[in-house]
């Protein structure tokens, strides 16, 4: 009797153990978008310590033609004090038109590097007494320079000018956070007026310079064209936003604060050492 043949089975498959879950990644918190940068453009070469150097190399020029040859070559002329013949007074003279026109650029520059400072300073209390102390030290010198005497009460330096326009801006800026920014606008026009009660130079114009600068800070082609508008009455002023528009926002390695606001002192009483040795 033949056995049955045992019924061959196929060899079943193991069942796949069951991977454990990944355990679930909890949500990250999304990131606030940070405001983008604005590109720098291939003519934006100019840092910080580069306009300032434009600014104070077109204000000596101008202070050379009003302090050394104004007072000193044609009124020495004028007054016969100085032997010199019509023709050089006349050179003289046009010479001084052409130091005074390009002088005019630098207070824009200026005005424009206050609301920079303002915008970037750590401690706008310590900014505005640098500024107000170094008035202070340049009214003696200022007034030898452009009035031969100590003390001329009818004309104070720019300094002056500048301070009263970083206390415009924090007006401006304090209420600005809080929302109410045309009553900052406002506000500041006490301080403009003190332009013209001072008698600071450029008087109430200078400081509202500063603050339209600022109130248009972040539309530059705005600000650009309300700058140039606002000093065409002096001619070759609107050219200062030449280089204004080539700075790139960056400050410049050199640590040169100081040396800035002490080289004006210095420069009035040299040019006024000038003066006096020609006359």
């Amino acid at each position: 009797m033949e056995t049955d043949k045992e019924q061959i089975m196929m060899p079943e498959q193991p069942e796949e153990s069951e991977q454990p879950e990944e355990p679930e990644q909890p949500e990250l918190l999304e990131q606030p978008e940070l405001p983008e940068q604005p590109k720098r453009r291939r003519f934006q070469v100019l840092n910080g310590n580069a306009l300032k150097i434009i600014a104070l190399t077109l204000m000596i020029i101008d202070h050379i033609g009003a302090a050394v040859l104004e007072l000193g070559v044609i009124e020495g002329y004028n007054m016969g004090t100085l032997a010199i013949s019509y023709e050089a007074a006349m050179f003289w003279w046009y010479a001084d038109s052409v130091l005074r026109a390009v002088g005019r650029l630098s207070f824009p520059i200026y005005c424009f590097l206050i609301t920079e400072g303002f915008t970037h300073t750590h401690n706008v209390k310590k900014y505005a007494l640098r500024m107000g102390i170094f008035a202070l030290l340049s009214e003696i010198p200022f007034d030898l320079a452009f009035y031969q005497s100590m003390w001329y009460p009818g004309h104070q330096n720019v300094f002056f000018t500048l301070l009263l326009g970083i206390l415009a801006l924090s007006v401006v800026d304090y209420y600005e956070k809080r929302q109410n920014r045309w009553i900052g606008l406002v506000a500041a026009f006490g301080f403009i007026m003190l332009g013209d009660v001072l008698h600071t130079d450029y008087g109430a114009f200078g400081v509202f310079f500063i603050v339209a600068l600022y109130a248009f800070r972040n539309c530059l082609w705005l600000q650009t064209v309300v700058g140039c508008v606002l000093v065409a009455w002096e001619t070759t002023a609107p050219l200062a936003f030449i280089p204004i528009r080539m700075y790139n926002g960056e400050r410049g390695r050199l640590r040169l604060k100081y040396a800035f606001y002490a080289i004006y002192p210095v420069h009035l009483l040299i040019l006024y050492a000038v003066c006096r040795a020609i006359r």
